[in-house]
């Protein structure tokens, strides 16, 4: 019997047992009331803000639970120890009172305000508007101590909103002494014995593919014709792992973040700039150790034979996705026949995908155009081109077949634990209602099978495609998949129609590559190694891309709502995104900015209820609907930074304000 199973039968018993530990996060809400989330699922623990200890909001901890109530199975506990803490560095103010200075955070979670020693201000006076980091809080000690990182000055109100967004997610806004230590003593030069233990690729035409404003390059293509219609291509990727060796400061931080974040002025990176833009990016001209997926590919994208392992290459040239794309639409420029002859590998194996049941969602990013200050003065919508997929396809094959290389293998017939990444097939609970509402546009849907599911999503995408319910479908068609995540069991990956597959090609700005590059490496080796926390760490790995994507979300609307806040009375066409029954959501078609209208505003209208099933607000007098995805103008009312919201307020057709067209009509 295990241990929390003995627990769980004292405790059924009426006794307190030592044993009754478990392990879980602590979630406090605004009222200050804790909850301790378990992972196996077994139940949220309450926890009293006077049994925190010494725990905030977000920790890792141990709780012993004090109370079970076995007929509602609720359970109440204390916090008996902090694991690891979510978040050390905070933004607040100071406060300087006879002699003795104290952090008060500004934050809507309970959290003692921190002792900060008049050796550790750093320069800030009382009143000023700090970033504060905790160094040490003891069990039992009232209060934490600290010390001031940096200070914010009144200009630097940019830069303060998206440090806290970063701070509040968990992610580290500096990097430990350690740290920093660790990546200065690393030197980029690479020594003949090394290349002499790696394949040497560096007289093979190599070239990168990024972004325009990229700094840290992670994959590199390099192609050679070997004889007529067999061409070898090889997907070459930053050896991250030469550099960041297990049990160093390095790798342990590069673990506690997971994850580089990415907001509209910045980049929260997961290692040290002097790793993710200089030693392991893949710069022009440089030579640069590399770890490879090196495949003989026929032109019409049927893989011959694959070779993996390390390498030293030599990029000719950094191309921007800009630069290639226009090469593929004049057919002129630099390395023109080698990019035309991958750009149509790429497509054909993109094809090869979408007949196996790969989902075909469009994606749409958000690019802003920012002074000097950081303030927002323009919005694109950036979407993905030929020389985007080109690289995405090449990156997936390479990821494919890595995974597919490691799940073949066995250590004495027992599956290699391995961070695979999986995608869950569609919820039936959440399917069933899309397939009612898509029914009304038309689309039919084969749930016969998942493979059905899939060619009926692609079929849907493809008739919908240039339609007015385009844009509705494609949300509420993703809203329905599941999330993808790491895991060690290997079930597949749903929306790419993958049996296995891994992310093997980002190790500068993801961990589980990290991962997976260690574990190949030691395969090859014939050292395997059997990591028995894999499954911990591919927990902890999706728990930050999570909350990365939140953060990342976070900064654009804030980024957003600072655009519309110089926009305020004016008027915009939008797209309805979302209904609820306290109102409509709604998306400028231009800018992609949502906000809310709300139902107290429509109704001076009529009165208007939410009819779940249809997604739609319905007027009970005028039958007038608001239904998602119908197009509507709206006024923007109220733009609020701090709660990062936008407040819109419908639009008659005639062009007048509901409110406005009423006075009117009073006035008659």
């Amino acid at each position: 019997m295990s241990k929390s199973k003995k627990a769980k039968t004292n405790i059924y018993k009426g006794k307190t047992s030592n044993q009754g530990l478990v392990k879980g996060t602590l979630e406090v809400t605004r009222s200050g009331i804790g909850y301790v989330v378990i992972p196996d699922g077994s139940g949220d623990v309450l926890v009293r803000s006077n049994d925190f200890g010494n725990a905030l909001h977000g920790d890792t901890v141990r709780v012993k639970i004090t109370k079970e109530n076995m007929s509602s199975g609720r359970k109440e506990g204390k916090i008996a120890e902090v694991l690891s803490r979510k978040q050390t560095e905070f933004i607040g103010y100071l406060q300087v009172r006879n002699n003795t200075a104290f952090f008060i955070p500004s934050t809507d979670k309970p959290m003692p305000d921190m002792f900060i020693p008049l050796n550790k201000l750093s320069g800030a006076t009382d009143g000023q508007k700090v970033i504060a980091k905790m160094v040490q809080w003891e069990k039992g000690d009232r209060k934490p101590i600290g010390e001031v990182v940096s200070v914010m000055r009144p200009e630097d109100e940019n830069d303060a909103a998206m440090k806290g967004l970063l701070a509040e997610a968990g992610f580290g806004l500096s990097f430990p002494e350690e740290v920093m230590e660790e990546a200065l003593r690393l030197t980029e030069v690479i020594g003949a014995d090394e290349i002499a233990k790696r394949r040497d690729c560096r007289d093979i035409l190599t070239f990168t593919i990024d972004p325009i404003d990229a700094k840290d390059f992670d994959d590199a293509l390099s192609i050679k014709k070997i004889k007529n219609d067999l061409y070898e291509i090889g997907v070459h990727i930053a050896d991250v792992s030469h550099f960041v060796e297990p049990d160093t400061a390095l790798d342990a931080e590069a673990y506690k973040r997971a994850t580089s974040v990415y907001l509209p002025d910045r980049v929260n990176p997961m290692l040290p700039e002097k790793i993710s833009n200089e030693l392991c990016s893949l710069r022009p001209h440089e030579d640069k150790c590399t770890f490879s997926a090196i495949f003989q590919m026929t032109s019409n994208g049927e893989v011959k034979d694959f070779w993996l392992g390390k390498t030293v290459i030599h990029s000719d040239h950094r191309f921007a996705y800009e630069d290639v794309q226009q090469i593929i639409e004049t057919k002129e420029g630099l390395y023109l026949e080698e990019i035309l002859l991958m750009n149509d590998i790429a497509e054909r194996l993109r094809k090869k995908r979408f007949d196996k049941g790969a989902i075909n969602f469009s994606s749409q990013e958000v690019r802003f155009k920012l002074d000097e200050t950081g303030k927002p003065i323009g919005i694109m919508i950036k979407e993905s081109k030929e020389a985007n997929k080109l690289i995405e396809e090449f990156m997936l094959l390479a990821n494919r077949t890595v995974a597919e290389t490691v799940f073949k293998a066995k250590m004495d017939s027992k599956e290699i634990p391995f961070p695979y990444r999986v995608h869950d097939q569609p919820d039936e609970e959440k399917l069933l209602p899309f397939i009612a509402f898509a029914k009304k546009y038309g689309h039919k849907f084969d749930i016969s099978s998942p493979q059905k599911i899939a060619e009926s999503f692609n079929q849907l995408l493809k008739d919908a495609n240039g339609k007015p319910e385009q844009q509705v479908l494609e949300q509420l068609g993703i809203r329905t998949m599941a999330k993808a995540v790491y895991t060690i069991n290997d079930i597949g990956h749903y929306g790419l129609a993958f049996e296995h597959y891994c992310h093997f090609t980002s190790p500068i700005r993801r961990y589980p590559d990290v991962l997976v590059h260690r574990v190949l490496h030691s395969m090859l080796l014939n050292k395997t190694i059997l990591d028995k926390k894999m499954e911990e760490k591919c927990r902890h790995c999706s728990e930050r891309e999570r909350a990365a994507m939140e953060c990342e979300r976070a900064g654009n609307k804030y980024k957003q709502v600072e655009f519309m806040k110089s926009h305020l009375g004016e008027t915009f066409d939008g797209v309805i995104s979302g209904v609820a029954s306290f109102g409509l959501f709604v998306e400028t078609v231009e800018h992609k900015c949502e906000g809310l209208v709300s139902i107290v505003s429509l109704s001076d209208y009529d009165d208007f209820r939410h009819v779940e099933t249809d997604y739609s607000l319905v007027g009970r007098r005028s039958g007038r609907s608001f239904r998602i995805g119908d197009k509507i103008k709206i006024k923007v009312v109220a733009a609020n930074l701090d709660k990062r919201q936008l407040d819109y307020e419908w639009v008659l057709d005639g062009g007048a304000p509901k409110n406005e067209e009423k006075g009117k009509k009073k006035k008659k």
